[in-house]
């Protein structure tokens, strides 16, 4: 039967963990026992997927149920107004006591602090792994110890000095495992050679565009000492040399992947033992998805599918039930929405998304969405070179659009580069290997898939670039 009660509600969030690191997502590279128990007692979803994918855009659209254009987060340059409403925001209105404990990583000071949260515990900027530096309402502070560990205290101790009965909303959100990936002492021995190599790791990036080729994310040259704390072996050819890096890389990553899940099994062994675990909606995701290696590359911005896709795995035992699994399309932005469905809390007008959650608890709700809309603003020609687009992914086609005018990123000019097509069929090409832009199979597809872009864009309020045509089809019967 439904529970009447309202759940308490706990958010796990991770930075750059890839869905394909987790072994509900049939991980081959690293087990996630803790994780995948969340995905066991309740649900787990094939297709979810950030719309912007870089750190702080992500987050602030799970906050504010809003794409990067409305809420104003377009880049790791522009903070947050901290005043807009979020689905935090809606659910103290409506009597939830809330806490932040972790990464904000959406400005410091200045109004970019974080609002509407009884309680906040902050990570100043990107934070430390070890010995971190937090910012709270009363300052700055060190703590010792491991980030990881202290974040999930931190919070856990939170709710434990709650003295009304007031249902609870804690945000959990952990450094790791962004780079640079250090792991603690208790895991700093697991995930030795070899780890296997993803398919399209040697990717020669052949039907690509430019703007994608130019990127500078690939193992063999861009990860570098820093990166790895020890150089490579000397006399390695460049094939060598790659893979000894990804098995570093892969190392430190994973291993700071283990004490995430240890801490997620921490929460679910505390949720238990408070007799809260059936009446709490627990969440565990990621702000974007991330490479490991595919494509030979790591880092993420790109819309392609390693780098879009989002863990997500959620249970609410009172309510849902175990071992489902969701197939449609859904994105950060559907985040707030959804929550506040679960919680019986209208949604503020100015969110946008859908919520999932009438297909998980029954009920009525919108019909799925047929695709969505994703806009990576910032031009990074300094670091990785990963350059401005936007596109649109249905179930099974993907349409990406580089504009190339380095937006977002103050002092770089504008770019002369011309706007860039690409086209993948998911169904065919899962790997994203064969761009089909230009395939005379595709041109009829491709210009109704320029139409749906055009199309959504403008109902959520965005604008096509202005190097974008206005598509032919437009207006007519596709």
């Amino acid at each position: 039967m439904p529970s009447k009660r309202r759940p308490n509600i706990v958010m796990i969030l991770t930075d750059d963990h890839a869905a394909h690191a987790i072994g509900a997502y049939g991980s081959v590279v690293n087990t996630t026992p803790r994780i995948d128990e969340i995905a066991a007692e309740g649900w787990r979803f094939e297709n979810c997927f950030a719309t912007n994918s870089l750190c702080s855009p992500s987050r602030a659209s799970i906050l504010t149920g809003t794409h990067s254009h409305v809420n104003g987060v377009t880049t790791l340059e522009t903070p947050i107004d901290a005043g807009q409403p979020t689905f935090i925001s809606q659910l103290r209105e409506a009597g939830y006591r809330t806490a932040i404990v972790g990464k904000w990583h959406l400005g410091d000071g200045d109004g970019h602090d974080p609002q509407g949260f009884d309680y906040w515990d902050v990570l100043l900027e990107q934070g430390e792994y070890h010995d971190p530096t937090f910012l709270s309402v009363d300052g700055l502070r060190t703590e010792r110890g491991y980030a990881t560990d202290l974040i999930t205290d931190l919070a856990l101790a939170w709710v434990e000095r709650i003295e009304s009965d007031a249902p609870w909303c804690v945000l959990i959100f952990h450094k790791a495992p962004h780079r640079p990936w250090q792991p603690d002492a208790k895991h700093a021995e697991l995930y030795s050679e070899p780890i296997p190599v993803p398919a399209t790791f040697t990717d020669d990036h052949t039907t690509r565009t430019s703007s994608a080729r130019r990127a500078a994310m690939r193992i063999a040259e861009h990860l570098n000492t820093d990166d790895l704390k020890i150089d490579p072996p000397t006399g390695l050819d460049y094939e060598a040399e790659a893979l000894w890096k990804y098995q570093r890389y892969m190392e430190d990553y994973l291993r700071c992947v283990a004490s995430v899940d240890d801490n997620v099994g921490r929460v679910i062994d505390w949720l238990r033992d408070r007799g809260d675990f059936e009446d709490t909606l627990l969440m565990y995701s990621s702000d974007q998805g991330f490479f490991l290696g595919d494509h030979g590359w790591f880092d993420k911005r790109f819309m392609y599918e390693e780098s879009i896709r989002m863990p997500l795995v959620m249970s609410y035992p009172r309510v849902l039930s175990a071992k489902g699994v969701a197939d449609g399309i859904v994105t950060n932005v559907d985040f707030a929405r959804t929550i506040l469905d679960a919680a019986g809390v209208e949604p503020h007008p100015r969110m946008q998304g859908r919520s999932f959650w009438p297909d998980l608890a029954g009920g009525a709700g919108e019909p799925p969405v047929d695709g969505f809309y994703y806009r990576y603003w910032e031009h990074d020609d300094v670091f990785h070179n990963a350059p401005a687009h936007y596109g649109y992914r249905s179930a099974r086609y993907k349409l990406i659009y580089f504009y190339n005018d380095g937006l977002g990123l103050p002092g770089t000019g504008a770019f002369t580069y011309p706007g860039e097509w690409e086209l993948y069929d998911l169904e065919r090409d899962p790997d994203e290997l064969y761009n089909v832009y230009f395939a005379p199979d595709y041109l009829d597809r491709r210009e109704d898939l320029k139409v749906s872009l055009w199309k959504l864009q403008t109902e959520l309020g965005d604008s096509a670039h202005v190097s974008q045509p206005r598509p032919e089809r437009l207006g007519q019967t596709a």
